[in-house]
Protein backbone atom coordinates (compact mmCIF):
# COMPACT_ATOMS: atom_id res chain seq x y z
CA UNK A 1 0.00 0.00 0.00
CA UNK A 2 1.11 3.37 -0.82
CA UNK A 3 -0.67 6.73 0.24
CA UNK A 4 -1.79 7.85 -2.90
CA UNK A 5 -1.69 11.41 -2.43
CA UNK A 6 0.15 13.61 -0.07
CA UNK A 7 1.27 17.45 0.56
CA UNK A 8 4.21 19.32 0.82
CA UNK A 9 3.46 23.31 0.29
CA UNK A 10 5.50 23.43 -3.15
CA UNK A 11 3.54 20.87 -3.91
CA UNK A 12 -0.37 22.06 -3.21
CA UNK A 13 -2.22 21.74 -6.33
CA UNK A 14 0.17 19.87 -8.41
CA UNK A 15 -3.21 18.43 -10.02
CA UNK A 16 -4.17 21.85 -11.21
CA UNK A 17 -0.99 23.81 -12.78
CA UNK A 18 -2.46 27.03 -13.36
CA UNK A 19 -3.92 27.29 -9.96
CA UNK A 20 -0.36 26.71 -7.95
CA UNK A 21 0.32 30.17 -7.00
CA UNK A 22 -3.34 30.83 -6.01
CA UNK A 23 -3.57 27.82 -4.38
CA UNK A 24 0.00 28.34 -2.09
CA UNK A 25 -1.00 31.98 -1.02
CA UNK A 26 -4.85 30.71 0.49
CA UNK A 27 -3.37 27.30 2.01
CA UNK A 28 -0.52 29.56 3.66
CA UNK A 29 -3.18 31.31 5.56
CA UNK A 30 -5.62 28.99 6.10
CA UNK A 31 -3.07 25.96 6.77
CA UNK A 32 -0.85 27.69 8.79
CA UNK A 33 -1.18 25.26 11.89
CA UNK A 34 -0.76 22.52 9.99
CA UNK A 35 2.80 20.33 9.90
CA UNK A 36 3.67 18.99 5.94
CA UNK A 37 3.85 16.89 3.91
CA UNK A 38 -0.03 15.60 4.90
CA UNK A 39 -1.57 12.39 3.59
CA UNK A 40 -5.13 13.23 1.96
CA UNK A 41 -5.62 9.83 0.01
CA UNK A 42 -4.13 6.20 0.57
CA UNK A 43 -4.64 3.15 -1.53
CA UNK A 44 -5.17 -0.11 -0.25
CA UNK A 45 -3.91 -2.23 -3.17
CA UNK A 46 -2.68 -5.69 -1.39
CA UNK A 47 0.38 -5.11 -2.12
CA UNK A 48 2.22 -5.13 1.47
CA UNK A 49 1.77 -8.35 3.32
CA UNK A 50 2.23 -6.39 6.45
CA UNK A 51 -1.64 -4.79 6.32
CA UNK A 52 -4.42 -5.76 8.01
CA UNK A 53 -8.18 -4.71 6.74
CA UNK A 54 -10.95 -4.59 9.31
CA UNK A 55 -13.10 -2.37 7.10
CA UNK A 56 -13.75 0.22 9.39
CA UNK A 57 -10.57 -0.44 11.15
CA UNK A 58 -7.11 -0.65 9.39
CA UNK A 59 -3.65 -1.74 10.23
CA UNK A 60 -1.92 -0.19 7.31
CA UNK A 61 1.88 -0.69 6.26
CA UNK A 62 4.34 1.95 5.67
CA UNK A 63 5.26 3.35 2.10
CA UNK A 64 8.75 1.52 0.82
CA UNK A 65 11.21 -1.69 0.96
CA UNK A 66 8.59 -3.30 -0.98
CA UNK A 67 9.65 -5.97 -3.75
CA UNK A 68 7.00 -4.52 -6.46
CA UNK A 69 8.12 -6.49 -9.19
CA UNK A 70 8.21 -9.91 -7.56
CA UNK A 71 6.28 -11.77 -4.78
CA UNK A 72 5.65 -8.20 -2.55
CA UNK A 73 7.80 -9.23 0.49
CA UNK A 74 9.62 -6.70 1.97
CA UNK A 75 13.53 -6.94 0.77
CA UNK A 76 14.49 -3.95 2.93
CA UNK A 77 13.80 -1.34 5.65
CA UNK A 78 11.45 1.71 5.67
CA UNK A 79 12.64 5.29 6.34
CA UNK A 80 10.50 8.16 7.52
CA UNK A 81 10.03 10.10 4.50
CA UNK A 82 7.48 10.92 1.58
CA UNK A 83 4.38 8.95 2.27
CA UNK A 84 5.09 8.14 5.68
CA UNK A 85 5.86 11.39 6.86
CA UNK A 86 3.09 12.49 5.46
CA UNK A 87 0.80 9.93 7.45
CA UNK A 88 2.73 10.93 10.36
CA UNK A 89 1.72 14.63 10.11
CA UNK A 90 -1.73 13.67 9.48
CA UNK A 91 -2.46 11.58 12.65
CA UNK A 92 -0.27 15.29 14.23
CA UNK A 93 -2.90 17.40 12.48
CA UNK A 94 -6.22 15.24 12.49
CA UNK A 95 -6.86 15.40 8.98
CA UNK A 96 -9.13 12.67 7.27
CA UNK A 97 -7.65 10.92 4.86
CA UNK A 98 -9.64 9.12 2.03
CA UNK A 99 -9.40 5.02 1.53
CA UNK A 100 -9.74 3.73 -1.86
CA UNK A 101 -9.39 -0.23 -2.17
CA UNK A 102 -8.21 -2.43 -4.86
CA UNK A 103 -10.05 -5.42 -5.69
CA UNK A 104 -9.00 -7.98 -7.80
CA UNK A 105 -10.69 -8.44 -11.46
CA UNK A 106 -10.44 -10.45 -14.40
CA UNK A 107 -12.54 -8.27 -16.10
CA UNK A 108 -10.18 -5.05 -16.02
CA UNK A 109 -7.71 -4.44 -18.09
CA UNK A 110 -5.35 -3.57 -15.19
CA UNK A 111 -6.38 -6.66 -13.14
CA UNK A 112 -8.31 -4.52 -10.45
CA UNK A 113 -11.24 -2.38 -9.74
CA UNK A 114 -11.48 0.34 -7.10
CA UNK A 115 -13.59 1.35 -4.72
CA UNK A 116 -13.95 4.88 -2.60
CA UNK A 117 -14.61 3.30 0.81
CA UNK A 118 -15.09 7.01 3.01
CA UNK A 119 -13.32 9.06 5.49
CA UNK A 120 -10.82 7.63 7.83
CA UNK A 121 -8.71 9.09 10.40
CA UNK A 122 -4.98 8.33 11.87
CA UNK A 123 -5.36 7.51 15.20
CA UNK A 124 -1.60 5.94 16.39
CA UNK A 125 1.00 5.14 14.44
CA UNK A 126 4.59 2.93 15.75
CA UNK A 127 7.46 1.34 14.04
CA UNK A 128 7.90 -2.23 14.47
CA UNK A 129 9.97 -5.15 12.39
CA UNK A 130 8.04 -6.78 9.97
CA UNK A 131 6.54 -10.47 8.31
CA UNK A 132 10.35 -10.45 7.06
CA UNK A 133 12.38 -9.20 10.08
CA UNK A 134 12.62 -5.63 8.29
CA UNK A 135 11.34 -1.97 9.88
CA UNK A 136 8.35 -1.16 8.74
CA UNK A 137 6.08 1.89 9.41
CA UNK A 138 2.81 1.18 10.82
CA UNK A 139 -0.43 3.07 10.87
CA UNK A 140 -3.42 2.73 12.75
CA UNK A 141 -7.12 4.82 10.89
CA UNK A 142 -10.49 4.59 12.01
CA UNK A 143 -13.70 5.09 9.70
CA UNK A 144 -15.59 7.91 10.57
CA UNK A 145 -19.01 7.93 11.83
CA UNK A 146 -22.32 9.21 9.69
CA UNK A 147 -21.27 7.71 6.52
CA UNK A 148 -22.60 5.82 3.99
CA UNK A 149 -21.96 1.66 4.42
CA UNK A 150 -18.54 0.32 2.40
CA UNK A 151 -18.49 0.74 -1.20
CA UNK A 152 -16.24 -2.42 -0.91
CA UNK A 153 -18.96 -4.81 0.67
CA UNK A 154 -21.35 -4.16 -2.35
CA UNK A 155 -18.65 -4.89 -4.39
CA UNK A 156 -18.44 -7.99 -2.52
CA UNK A 157 -22.12 -8.90 -2.72
CA UNK A 158 -21.90 -8.30 -6.79
CA UNK A 159 -18.72 -10.85 -6.61
CA UNK A 160 -20.77 -13.36 -4.06
CA UNK A 161 -17.57 -12.40 -1.71
CA UNK A 162 -19.05 -13.52 1.27
CA UNK A 163 -18.01 -16.15 3.46
CA UNK A 164 -19.32 -19.59 2.33
CA UNK A 165 -17.51 -22.13 4.71
CA UNK A 166 -16.91 -21.02 8.75
CA UNK A 167 -13.40 -22.26 8.17
CA UNK A 168 -12.14 -19.37 5.97
CA UNK A 169 -13.21 -16.57 8.07
CA UNK A 170 -10.27 -14.90 9.41
CA UNK A 171 -10.02 -14.05 12.94
CA UNK A 172 -12.54 -17.45 13.89
CA UNK A 173 -12.72 -17.78 17.84
CA UNK A 174 -15.82 -19.97 17.87
CA UNK A 175 -17.43 -22.29 15.14
CA UNK A 176 -20.87 -21.97 16.59
CA UNK A 177 -21.97 -20.06 19.51
CA UNK A 178 -25.15 -22.06 19.80
CA UNK A 179 -23.27 -25.04 20.52
CA UNK A 180 -25.44 -26.36 18.02
CA UNK A 181 -29.01 -25.31 19.05
CA UNK A 182 -29.80 -22.98 15.95
CA UNK A 183 -30.94 -24.71 12.76
CA UNK A 184 -27.48 -22.99 11.09
CA UNK A 185 -24.10 -22.53 13.24
CA UNK A 186 -23.49 -18.82 14.11
CA UNK A 187 -19.77 -18.82 13.82
CA UNK A 188 -17.76 -15.66 16.13
CA UNK A 189 -14.86 -13.72 14.42
CA UNK A 190 -12.48 -11.28 16.47
CA UNK A 191 -10.16 -8.83 14.62
CA UNK A 192 -10.02 -6.31 17.27
CA UNK A 193 -8.66 -7.58 20.58
CA UNK A 194 -5.14 -8.71 21.06
CA UNK A 195 -5.20 -11.76 21.95
CA UNK A 196 -8.77 -12.76 20.11
CA UNK A 197 -10.98 -14.08 22.61
CA UNK A 198 -14.75 -15.07 21.91
CA UNK A 199 -18.10 -13.71 23.01
CA UNK A 200 -18.62 -14.70 26.70
CA UNK A 201 -19.99 -14.06 30.27
CA UNK A 202 -23.74 -15.59 28.84
CA UNK A 203 -25.10 -18.97 28.32
CA UNK A 204 -26.76 -19.64 24.93
CA UNK A 205 -30.67 -20.44 25.00
CA UNK A 206 -32.71 -20.16 21.70
CA UNK A 207 -36.30 -20.40 23.52
CA UNK A 208 -37.30 -17.87 26.42
CA UNK A 209 -37.22 -19.08 29.94
CA UNK A 210 -39.77 -18.90 32.05
CA UNK A 211 -39.45 -18.61 35.75
CA UNK A 212 -41.92 -21.08 37.70
CA UNK A 213 -43.34 -18.02 39.54
CA UNK A 214 -44.30 -16.62 35.96
CA UNK A 215 -47.84 -18.64 35.03
CA UNK A 216 -48.63 -17.77 31.21
CA UNK A 217 -52.08 -18.04 30.25
CA UNK A 218 -53.48 -21.09 28.95
CA UNK A 219 -53.89 -22.10 25.35
CA UNK A 220 -56.46 -20.29 23.17
CA UNK A 221 -58.91 -22.40 20.23
CA UNK A 222 -56.87 -22.94 17.03
CA UNK A 223 -58.23 -23.33 13.37
CA UNK A 224 -58.64 -26.34 11.85
CA UNK A 225 -57.24 -25.53 8.43
CA UNK A 226 -55.66 -28.95 6.98
CA UNK A 227 -52.31 -28.21 5.34
CA UNK A 228 -51.47 -25.06 5.19
CA UNK A 229 -53.53 -21.92 5.95
CA UNK A 230 -53.30 -19.60 3.56
CA UNK A 231 -55.04 -22.02 1.73
CA UNK A 232 -58.04 -21.93 3.60
CA UNK A 233 -60.42 -18.38 3.54
CA UNK A 234 -62.27 -19.06 6.71
CA UNK A 235 -59.06 -19.56 8.46
CA UNK A 236 -59.95 -18.41 12.38
CA UNK A 237 -56.13 -17.11 12.86
CA UNK A 238 -56.63 -14.79 9.57
CA UNK A 239 -59.69 -13.88 11.56
CA UNK A 240 -57.62 -12.69 14.42
CA UNK A 241 -54.92 -10.48 12.18
CA UNK A 242 -58.10 -8.47 10.86
CA UNK A 243 -59.23 -10.74 7.44
CA UNK A 244 -56.28 -11.89 6.24
CA UNK A 245 -52.93 -13.86 7.31
CA UNK A 246 -49.96 -11.31 8.20
CA UNK A 247 -47.55 -13.22 6.21
CA UNK A 248 -46.75 -14.20 2.42
CA UNK A 249 -44.71 -17.43 1.74
CA UNK A 250 -41.46 -16.58 -0.80
CA UNK A 251 -38.62 -19.33 -1.41
CA UNK A 252 -40.08 -20.90 1.53
CA UNK A 253 -39.41 -18.79 3.67
CA UNK A 254 -42.52 -16.28 5.57
CA UNK A 255 -42.53 -12.71 4.70
CA UNK A 256 -44.18 -9.45 6.63
CA UNK A 257 -46.25 -7.88 4.36
CA UNK A 258 -46.42 -4.98 7.20
CA UNK A 259 -45.27 -4.02 10.79
CA UNK A 260 -48.55 -4.72 12.91
CA UNK A 261 -49.38 -3.93 16.58
CA UNK A 262 -49.58 -7.80 16.88
CA UNK A 263 -49.38 -10.54 15.07
CA UNK A 264 -51.46 -13.53 15.71
CA UNK A 265 -49.49 -16.76 14.48
CA UNK A 266 -51.02 -20.67 14.97
CA UNK A 267 -50.25 -22.47 18.03
CA UNK A 268 -50.18 -24.93 19.22
CA UNK A 269 -54.09 -26.11 19.14
CA UNK A 270 -54.25 -25.24 15.28
CA UNK A 271 -54.55 -28.12 13.06
CA UNK A 272 -52.54 -26.90 10.41
CA UNK A 273 -48.89 -28.01 9.49
CA UNK A 274 -45.85 -27.22 11.26
CA UNK A 275 -44.70 -25.56 8.68
CA UNK A 276 -47.85 -23.52 7.53
CA UNK A 277 -46.65 -19.90 7.20
CA UNK A 278 -48.64 -18.55 9.59
CA UNK A 279 -45.91 -19.94 11.57
CA UNK A 280 -42.98 -18.42 10.27
CA UNK A 281 -41.36 -16.58 13.73
CA UNK A 282 -41.46 -20.53 15.09
CA UNK A 283 -39.32 -21.84 12.22
CA UNK A 284 -36.02 -21.17 13.71
CA UNK A 285 -33.08 -19.33 12.01
CA UNK A 286 -33.10 -19.40 8.54
CA UNK A 287 -30.06 -17.36 7.15
CA UNK A 288 -26.16 -17.47 7.41
CA UNK A 289 -25.43 -15.07 10.22
CA UNK A 290 -21.66 -13.98 11.98
CA UNK A 291 -21.22 -12.78 15.04
CA UNK A 292 -18.29 -10.51 15.39
CA UNK A 293 -16.09 -7.89 16.80
CA UNK A 294 -16.48 -4.06 16.36
CA UNK A 295 -14.02 -1.34 16.80
CA UNK A 296 -16.27 0.80 18.61
CA UNK A 297 -19.77 -1.04 19.66
CA UNK A 298 -18.90 -4.37 21.49
CA UNK A 299 -20.21 -7.41 19.44
CA UNK A 300 -22.24 -7.19 16.48
CA UNK A 301 -24.09 -9.60 14.27
CA UNK A 302 -23.54 -9.50 10.21
CA UNK A 303 -25.75 -11.69 7.49
CA UNK A 304 -23.93 -14.16 4.32
CA UNK A 305 -27.42 -14.05 2.75
CA UNK A 306 -29.28 -11.80 1.07
CA UNK A 307 -32.26 -11.39 3.55
CA UNK A 308 -35.18 -9.73 2.17
CA UNK A 309 -38.05 -7.20 3.31
CA UNK A 310 -40.27 -8.75 6.14
CA UNK A 311 -38.25 -11.92 6.65
CA UNK A 312 -38.01 -13.12 10.34
CA UNK A 313 -34.91 -12.55 12.04
CA UNK A 314 -34.86 -13.88 15.54
CA UNK A 315 -36.90 -14.05 18.66
CA UNK A 316 -35.12 -11.96 22.02
CA UNK A 317 -34.60 -14.42 24.14
CA UNK A 318 -33.72 -14.45 27.61
CA UNK A 319 -35.44 -15.08 31.09
CA UNK A 320 -38.89 -13.69 31.33
CA UNK A 321 -39.32 -11.47 34.37
CA UNK A 322 -41.48 -8.79 36.25
CA UNK A 323 -40.13 -5.70 35.98
CA UNK A 324 -40.85 -4.40 39.07
CA UNK A 325 -38.33 -7.27 40.36
CA UNK A 326 -35.28 -5.84 38.55
CA UNK A 327 -32.60 -4.42 41.53
CA UNK A 328 -32.61 -0.84 39.38
CA UNK A 329 -28.88 -1.52 38.79
CA UNK A 330 -28.02 -1.11 35.06
CA UNK A 331 -28.86 -3.86 32.56
CA UNK A 332 -27.88 -3.32 28.87
CA UNK A 333 -29.76 -6.54 27.42
CA UNK A 334 -32.79 -6.05 29.34
CA UNK A 335 -36.09 -5.72 26.43
CA UNK A 336 -39.47 -4.18 28.17
CA UNK A 337 -42.29 -6.23 26.49
CA UNK A 338 -44.08 -2.58 25.74
CA UNK A 339 -46.09 -4.27 22.99
CA UNK A 340 -49.62 -3.38 24.78
CA UNK A 341 -47.84 0.82 25.76
CA UNK A 342 -47.22 0.91 22.22
CA UNK A 343 -50.89 -0.40 20.95
CA UNK A 344 -52.00 2.49 23.48
CA UNK A 345 -49.55 5.27 21.94
CA UNK A 346 -48.60 6.23 25.59
CA UNK A 347 -44.98 8.26 26.69
CA UNK A 348 -44.45 8.93 22.83
CA UNK A 349 -44.83 5.45 21.53
CA UNK A 350 -45.87 5.33 18.18
CA UNK A 351 -49.11 3.41 17.58
CA UNK A 352 -49.31 0.32 14.60
CA UNK A 353 -51.85 -0.58 12.24
CA UNK A 354 -54.50 -2.36 13.97
CA UNK A 355 -53.64 -0.88 17.44
CA UNK A 356 -57.85 -0.18 18.31
CA UNK A 357 -59.13 -3.06 16.53
CA UNK A 358 -57.07 -5.74 18.46
CA UNK A 359 -57.44 -4.44 21.71
CA UNK A 360 -60.85 -5.27 22.70
CA UNK A 361 -60.32 -8.71 22.25
CA UNK A 362 -56.97 -9.15 24.00
CA UNK A 363 -56.49 -10.61 27.49
CA UNK A 364 -59.47 -8.67 29.66
CA UNK A 365 -57.08 -7.23 31.86
CA UNK A 366 -55.39 -5.25 28.85
CA UNK A 367 -58.94 -3.65 28.80
CA UNK A 368 -58.08 -1.90 32.12
CA UNK A 369 -55.55 1.71 32.02
CA UNK A 370 -52.18 0.31 30.81
CA UNK A 371 -49.56 0.89 33.11
CA UNK A 372 -47.02 3.44 31.89
CA UNK A 373 -44.64 0.90 32.30
CA UNK A 374 -44.56 -2.06 30.84
CA UNK A 375 -45.13 -5.31 33.24
CA UNK A 376 -42.72 -7.95 31.97
CA UNK A 377 -38.77 -7.47 30.55
CA UNK A 378 -36.98 -10.53 29.00
CA UNK A 379 -33.23 -10.31 31.13
CA UNK A 380 -30.62 -11.45 28.47
CA UNK A 381 -28.02 -10.31 30.49
CA UNK A 382 -27.25 -14.16 31.54
CA UNK A 383 -29.09 -16.29 29.26
CA UNK A 384 -30.12 -15.42 25.83
CA UNK A 385 -29.36 -15.91 21.85
CA UNK A 386 -27.64 -13.79 19.22
CA UNK A 387 -30.05 -11.11 19.81
CA UNK A 388 -28.27 -9.92 22.36
CA UNK A 389 -25.38 -8.93 20.35
CA UNK A 390 -27.21 -6.99 17.42
CA UNK A 391 -26.45 -3.27 18.02
CA UNK A 392 -28.95 -0.27 18.32
CA UNK A 393 -28.79 2.49 14.81
CA UNK A 394 -30.92 5.40 14.26
CA UNK A 395 -31.11 4.28 11.21
CA UNK A 396 -32.08 0.45 11.36
CA UNK A 397 -32.38 -2.38 8.60
CA UNK A 398 -34.82 -4.77 11.55
CA UNK A 399 -37.91 -3.70 13.14
CA UNK A 400 -39.34 -5.00 16.56
CA UNK A 401 -42.44 -7.09 16.08
CA UNK A 402 -44.85 -8.37 18.97
CA UNK A 403 -46.44 -11.59 18.22
CA UNK A 404 -48.80 -14.13 20.20
CA UNK A 405 -49.76 -17.70 19.16
CA UNK A 406 -51.12 -19.47 22.89
CA UNK A 407 -52.82 -17.01 24.59
CA UNK A 408 -54.13 -13.76 24.36
CA UNK A 409 -51.97 -11.35 26.69
CA UNK A 410 -50.28 -9.30 24.87
CA UNK A 411 -47.90 -8.10 28.06
CA UNK A 412 -46.01 -11.62 27.71
CA UNK A 413 -46.23 -11.52 23.64
CA UNK A 414 -43.31 -13.00 22.09
CA UNK A 415 -40.77 -10.07 20.93
CA UNK A 416 -39.45 -10.70 17.02
CA UNK A 417 -37.03 -9.06 14.85
CA UNK A 418 -38.00 -9.04 11.39
CA UNK A 419 -36.15 -7.31 7.99
CA UNK A 420 -36.94 -3.66 7.99
CA UNK A 421 -35.32 -3.60 4.07
CA UNK A 422 -33.34 -5.64 1.96
CA UNK A 423 -30.39 -6.45 3.75
CA UNK A 424 -27.31 -7.28 1.58
CA UNK A 425 -24.28 -9.87 2.60
CA UNK A 426 -22.10 -8.53 4.57
CA UNK A 427 -24.20 -5.53 6.37
CA UNK A 428 -24.52 -5.43 9.99
CA UNK A 429 -28.42 -5.88 11.88
CA UNK A 430 -29.33 -3.08 13.66
CA UNK A 431 -32.43 -2.08 15.31
CA UNK A 432 -33.28 0.78 16.89
CA UNK A 433 -33.39 0.65 20.86
CA UNK A 434 -36.28 2.99 21.52
CA UNK A 435 -34.22 5.04 24.14
CA UNK A 436 -35.87 8.15 25.02
CA UNK A 437 -33.23 10.76 26.07
CA UNK A 438 -32.59 11.66 29.12
CA UNK A 439 -34.56 8.35 30.06
CA UNK A 440 -31.96 6.96 32.38
CA UNK A 441 -31.95 7.30 35.59
CA UNK A 442 -28.90 6.26 37.51
CA UNK A 443 -28.29 5.38 41.26
CA UNK A 444 -27.49 8.89 42.24
CA UNK A 445 -30.88 10.28 40.66
CA UNK A 446 -28.94 12.18 37.85
CA UNK A 447 -29.65 11.45 34.36
CA UNK A 448 -27.14 8.75 32.58
CA UNK A 449 -26.18 9.60 29.15
CA UNK A 450 -24.81 7.14 26.21
CA UNK A 451 -23.26 8.20 23.26
CA UNK A 452 -24.47 6.40 20.48
CA UNK A 453 -21.74 5.24 17.73
CA UNK A 454 -23.79 3.89 14.76
CA UNK A 455 -22.18 5.55 12.74
CA UNK A 456 -25.88 6.51 10.51
CA UNK A 457 -25.81 9.59 8.93
CA UNK A 458 -29.35 11.07 10.80
CA UNK A 459 -27.58 9.29 14.07
CA UNK A 460 -28.94 11.02 17.07
CA UNK A 461 -25.30 10.86 18.92
CA UNK A 462 -26.82 9.84 22.14
CA UNK A 463 -28.88 6.68 22.46
CA UNK A 464 -29.87 7.61 25.73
Amino acid sequence: MTPSNYFEPSLIGCDHVPSLIILNSIMQKEYANLTFPLATCIVMSGIYEDDLDKADEIIYTGQGGNDLLGNHRQIGSQQLKRGNLALKNSRKNGNPVRVIRGHLSKNSYTGKVYTYDGLYKVVDDWVQNGVQGHVVFKFKLKRLEGQPSLTTSEVRFTRAEAPTTISELPGLVCDDISGGQENIPIPATNLVDDPPVPPSGFTYLKSLKIPKDIKIPSSIIGCDCEGDCASNKNCSCAQRNGSDLPYVSYKNIGRLVEPKAVVFECGANCSCNHDCVNRTSQQGLQYHLEVFKTASKGWGVRTWDTILPGAPICEYTGVLRRTEDLDGSQNNYCFDIDCLQTMKGLDGREKRAGSEMHLPNLYPENDSDAPPAPEYCIDGSSIGNFARFINHSCQPNLFVQCVMSSHNDVKLAKVMLFAADTILPLQELSYDYGYRLDSVVGPDGKIVKLPCHCGAPDCRKRLY
